[in-house]
């Protein structure tokens, strides 16, 4: 049995313990530095996240279970992303028996703005104009809109659009950026918004038909939500863009680009020369809408991940410092080309028995900033790094 003066001994060594625990976990914090988005934007696509939590999965940060929105704000997201599909039926019915709500629909989408706009994060809408992913693979109409002609399709877009911000903004949840469009590459409503083979005119009137909603949604708020025209691939975008203005594609704020090591023929150290040519050319800001990097090539399920082992390197190996280091050099290139900023798709998409289309879990669970356990990994300290910013 212990005597009450070892026993004081040992309180006392804890004690010490604790205190230099807690000093040196503050000197870690006052080493992050966290961007305000004017100056760059860090942003995460968390559009995933409410789904995951609602079918068991769990956020850690050293160990603690934590809400992963407040994760990301304490690591230095400054933005959350947020896709936003028409009428998403089939986000229920893909669980058996059929969940009790949809999935990035407007009620699914309007909970995640609040909850990361409560925490001091601004936001990004992305409207895909379709009930189920828009890519450049695939620019589906909404079943609803599938036998409008093209001015009821317009209209359609337009009367879509300012009413889902004007509602936003009733519960002041108007987003700060909005992409009017996800990787619009070949257009977006196909066949009617097609870009290609000479219907540039009438994918400009209908995007345009956005464009005009969310101006007019933004003028009686004290928001003005920031336009965002996104196209996948920094090799895409120029061909995308070229000839466009002379035909009425003019009023937006940013170039959006995703850009995937896996998908992209630009090579990492020659992506800043693309950010410079397209915001010179176009007079336009350029951000970074997608990436993503893996830190594992493992698998925590049975559903089958998203990675091209044969496109690492031996200077980004996919480990959790590899991870790292590559997000540090890609946001370094981003600012050396004169960009605005960086989202990370999807880094909170972590195993649990979320259903999508393709399977249960995650098919990015190599790709996030956790482990397998859902602790936080050092990938996602990118963030709060210092970098020389203009």
């Amino acid at each position: 049995m212990l005597n009450r003066f070892t026993y004081s001994v040992i309180l006392f060594v804890i004690l010490i313990v604790l205190t230099c625990c807690k000093r040196q976990g503050d000197s870690l914090q006052q080493k992050r530095i966290y961007y305000l988005p004017d100056k760059f934007v860090m942003g995460a696509d968390l559009s995933y996240v409410n789904q995951i939590l609602e079918h068991g999965g769990v956020y850690r940060d050293s160990g603690t279970i934590k809400d992963p929105y407040l994760i990301f704000r304490q690591y230095g997201t400054n933005v959350v992303r947020f896709r936003l599909f028409h009428n998403p039926v089939w986000t229920r019915e893909v669980y058996s028996p059929p969940s009790e709500k949809m999935y990035n629909d407007f009620a699914d989408v309007k909970d995640g703005i609040r909850r990361a706009k409560l925490l001091g994060m601004k936001v990004c809408l992305d409207f895909h104009y379709s009930d189920t992913w828009a890519d450049p693979s695939k620019q589906i109409k909404p079943a609803a809109w599938q036998s409008l002609d093209i001015a009821a399709l317009r209209d359609s877009v337009y009367n879509y659009t300012y009413k889902t911000l004007k509602e936003l903004d009733k519960e002041g949840l108007m987003p700060e950026y909005v992409q009017p469009g996800n990787e619009i590459n070949p257009g977006f409503l196909l066949p009617e918004g097609s870009r290609w083979n000479g219907n540039e005119n009438n994918m400009i009137y209908l995007l345009n038909g956005a464009i005009s909603a969310i101006r007019s949604a933004g003028n009686s708020s004290q928001i003005k939500p920031r336009i965002i025209i996104h196209v996948a691939q920094p090799e895409n975008a120029d061909p995308w863009f070229e000839g466009l203005w002379q035909k009425g594609l003019t009023d937006y704020d940013f170039i959006g680009l995703s850009y995937y090591y896996i998908w992209s023929k630009v090579k990492l150290e020659e992506l800043s020369n693309y950010i410079s040519m397209l915001k010179t050319k176009y007079t336009k800001d350029v951000m970074i809408m997608e990436t993503a990097y893996p830190w594992t090539i493992e698998n925590a399920d049975n559903y089958p991940n998203i990675i091209d082992t044969g496109k690492l390197t031996d200077r980004f190996p996919a480990t959790q410092e590899g991870q790292f280091n590559y997000l540090k050099t890609l946001v370094q290139e981003i600012i050396e080309g004169g960009g605005e900023g960086v989202f990370y798709w999807e880094p909170a998409w972590i195993t649990s028995e979320m259903k999508d289309l393709w399977g249960t879990g995650s098919s990015w669970d190599c790709n996030t900033f956790f482990d397998f356990q859902g602790n936080t990994i050092k990938g996602i300290n990118y963030m709060t790094e210092k970098y020389n910013i203009r």
